[in-house]
């Protein structure tokens, strides 16, 4: 009997200190980093319970829930229609996080954070996006989620959310409408570079037709020195044979010498030359005769109205 009571002694004293362990161990927790700990007493809330080692009623106190602290990003896609009857999908994405000090109204007030922000997010899309043209969506997306952004600061703070950021992510119109924004880019760019290429082409052909009328200015210039330059050997050639056989001697003869010995001379020098091919020329009086007028003539109608005498 003895060593009984002695066995349910014991057996009391190992339950007694178990539940007290239990007790004592249930009555701690620990909250992590960037989180923290809503505390219900019956139902009720008590308090906020942040990061570290905590302490609570047992049996009396519970945690009614755990919310994270850190900044998450909210990812929406808005579809509406802009001025010019285009129709576009708008993502956005917003950062959101819960202020430490508003943990309470974070938890209790708002249940679906998500699906509140989206009905913001609408709301301000809907109040701009159909006022613009694509064009301006384009250029003013940066405007657009400064609006969201403002409207859900106000708006939320009283749900104990904080938005951090909010980004306009891209604009995506219909696919048949980006396809013709495409075309009209690319036919924009051919009608530019085609104007290009025609100015080049304007501009090289102007260039060509003053660099031929240059050289045939030049050209002729050369001829007109170069005939000079004949007459002027011719006459220097007339006066040396005249000087030399009197001055009773024709001027005519003495050109029609000077130039049958410059085509002689001429002949001679062709025939001296390597590679030179085989000449067939007429040495008839008449012929020689006939080569001799038709250069006189030539130089005469190159020098008129240069006398070939002093």
């Amino acid at each position: 009997m003895d060593v009984v009571t002695s066995f349910l002694s014991w057996a009391m004293v190992v339950v007694i200190f178990l539940v007290f362990m239990f007790i004592i161990f249930g009555s701690f927790f620990t909250v992590q980093t960037a989180e923290a700990a809503v505390i219900s007493r019956f139902g009720k809330y008590l308090r906020v319970a942040n990061a570290g080692l905590n302490w609570k009623v047992p049996f009396i106190d519970a945690i009614a829930g755990r919310m994270s602290l850190k900044v998450q990003a909210i990812d929406l896609e808005m579809e509406t229609k802009t001025k010019d009857n285009v129709f576009v999908t708008i993502p956005i994405s917003v950062q959101v996080g819960v202020r430490p000090d508003r943990v309470f109204e974070a938890y209790y007030k708002l249940s679906t954070p998500r699906q509140q922000i989206q009905s913001y997010v609408e709301q301000v899309i809907l109040g701009h996006v159909p006022s613009m043209t694509l064009d301006d969506l384009f250029e003013r997306r940066s405007e657009i989620a400064t609006a969201v952004q403002r409207e859900l600061k106000d708006d939320m703070a009283a749900f104990g959310y904080e938005i951090v950021s909010c980004q306009v992510t891209d604009i995506v119109p219909d696919p048949k409408v980006k396809a013709a924004m495409n075309e009209i880019n690319a036919a924009e760019r051919q009608k530019t570079a085609a104007t290009a290429k025609g100015e080049a082409e304007k501009i090289l052909i102007v260039k060509q037709a003053e660099a031929e009328a240059e050289s045939k200015r030049l050209q002729g210039v050369g001829i007109a020195n170069e005939r000079a330059a004949i007459a002027k050997g011719l006459r220097a050639s007339i006066e040396t044979v005249q000087s030399a056989v009197g001055a009773v001697a024709p001027v005519s003869e003495v050109m029609r010498l000077v130039l049958i010995t410059q085509y002689f001379d001429t002949l001679k020098a062709i025939g001296q030359k390597d590679g030179t091919n085989t000449l067939f020329l007429s040495h008839s009086p008449q012929s020689i005769a006939d080569i001799n007028d038709q250069i006189t003539q030539a130089l005469l109608l190159g020098t008129k109205g240069q006398p070939l005498s002093r």
